[in-house]
């Protein structure tokens, strides 16, 4: 069974979280932004073992750690999609111009594509590509565990930002419709700030995409 950590990092508190299965004790640590120590003292704290980082997109926040814990854990990159080249290759003009410390580009070690799966473990989860903040926003699906970490596409209440180099709304909101509904009513999403939700709820009360 999968089972996940949510640590809040970075003065923009994204939701980076630690995901294992229960059976092996294997881990994935999904969009480290930054406060590395804060996050290996989290995995030293659950008793697993760190194998691989997963990218939801690479904004600052989400992605600023991750070529430092690559580097100093011997971890491979996964994700985000191609379509974020461009942000990682922006990531140290990202961190001068929010204050954050010095951020390194990378090159993944696998581009994520819609339809493709990721394994920690025992557990695979699903990939979905859901562009509209990024143009290579992905988001991971566990369809055992009924939980999907959603980064920065859908929030509780809100949606994702859409007004940042190669944001798109439509493209955002054709994502949230047509690749995270049809994962069940049920799902319960982990965003990247701010609580939990679950499609069911969005799709009920959320201003922006309620009702679809």
């Amino acid at each position: 069974m999968l089972r996940y950590h949510t640590v809040p990092v970075t003065p923009f508190q994204q939701n980076c979280s630690i995901v294992w299965c229960d059976d092996t004790k294997r881990a994935a640590i999904i969009d480290p932004g930054g406060d590395l120590p804060q996050l290996l003292d989290e995995v030293e704290r659950l008793g697993v073992t760190l194998e691989q980082i997963w990218l939801t997109h690479a904004h600052i926040d989400h992605a600023g750690a991750t070529a430092q814990l690559a580097r100093e854990q011997g971890l491979p990159i996964i994700g985000p999609h191609e379509g974020d080249q461009f942000w990682i290759d922006a990531l140290p003009q990202q961190g001068a111009m929010f204050g954050f410390p010095p951020s390194e580009r990378f090159t993944p070690t696998r581009w994520l594509h819609d339809g493709d799966t990721v394994t920690v473990g025992h557990c695979t989860l699903q990939v979905r590509h859901c562009p509209g903040h990024t143009p290579g926003h992905v988001v991971f699906f566990s369809p055992e565990a009924r939980r999907a970490f959603v980064g920065d596409v859908l929030f509780a209440g809100s949606i994702g930002r859409t007004d940042f180099p190669g944001g798109n709304h439509q493209d955002l909101i054709d994502a949230i419709t047509q690749r995270l509904w049809p994962m069940g009513d049920d799902v319960v999403f982990i965003p990247g700030h701010g609580p939990e939700s679950s499609f069911g709820q969005e799709r009920r009360t959320n201003p922006f995409v309620g009702g679809t």
